[in-house]
């Protein structure tokens, strides 16, 4: 039998999981995917960070507690429908980094070994629940070790030169991201496409960790 592409079976088990729900994704309640004080741990708390390069990094959420079980369940245990809730976080995010919304949104790359370990994108799939239109197309990604377990500098070296830009030039671009750790990630992203002739105006993500970052902000 054909497997179906990666967006359908996406859609097929985030279908599966509203129709079948076990237990809270934040906290092991049976009988719901998302209790109702986990959906309010989801609430925006807004947040902003400046990276080394400049770039801002808008985030909707602190990467612990409930909030960051609900990403690791999207990412880890293939429960899309968690991606509708989280979708409405990533949008606070994006609206704070650019509140005229006159930017092309720019997902971070997913490497081939995630995509083939969970048969989606998540950022993307983040992004579309937000609302938004993700362009995949203008930055692809070469393969990469895992990030998981890296500290900043390997982090940093491990992305460099990974990324290339398609057709940015002259374009405005507001990348998006599950979740920002060190931000190494997102800084070779924004700078490959600034050499590809592209204006990136900020980045936005659902979430970031707390432990990181040279300047982190509330923003209210």
């Amino acid at each position: 039998m054909p497997i179906p592409p990666s967006g359908a079976r996406a859609a097929l088990a985030e279908a599966l999981a509203l129709l079948f729900p076990t237990w809270c994704a934040g906290c092991d309640l049976p009988g719901a995917s998302l209790c109702a004080d986990c959906a309010l741990a989801l609430v925006p708390d807004l947040r902003v960070r400046r990276l080394a390069d400049g770039l801002r990094v808008h985030s909707a959420l602190a990467y612990e507690g409930v909030p960051a079980r609900v990403v690791r369940a999207l990412k880890e245990d293939g429960r899309t429908s968690l991606a509708r809730p989280l979708g409405a976080a990533l949008a606070a995010a994006v609206g704070a980094a650019d509140p005229d919304g006159d930017v092309h949104i720019v997902p971070v790359p997913t490497s081939r070994a995630a995509l083939r370990r969970r048969g989606y994108r998540v950022t993307e799939l983040v992004a579309v629940r937000a609302g938004l239109t993700p362009e995949r197309r203008l930055l692809a990604r070469a393969p990469a070790a895992d990030q998981r377990g890296l500290g900043r500098a390997e982090r940093a070296a491990n992305v460099s030169g990974t990324m290339r830009a398609r057709d940015a030039a002259g374009l405005r671009i507001l990348l998006v991201d599950d979740v920002v750790t060190t931000g190494a990630t997102l800084a070779e992203a924004a700078r490959t496409l600034r050499e590809g002739g592209a204006e990136v105006v900020a980045a936005a993500t659902v979430a970031a960790t707390p432990r990181h970052g040279i300047l982190t902000a509330r923003r209210a």
